[in-house]
């Protein structure tokens, strides 16, 4: 199943390079010069390293 990064929600989980994170928290920021909202995700992997992603609030991501 897809959502959109600033549909997605902490202790989700989503596939990013054939790895299952888990959303520790998410940071939405307001509409600037690029003229879309950004989203922080941090996750963790299930051997505890750390993983953030900076992406666009509209940009599809696989969750489980």
């Amino acid at each position: 199943m897809q959502k959109k990064a600033g549909e997605i929600k902490t202790g989700d989980k989503i596939i990013v390079g054939g790895e299952a994170l888990t959303v520790s928290s998410i940071e939405l920021s307001e509409v600037g010069k690029q003229g879309s909202k950004k989203c922080r995700i941090e996750t963790k992997k299930a051997n505890g390293e750390t993983f953030i992603l900076i992406r666009p609030a509209d940009y599809p991501l696989n969750v489980i």
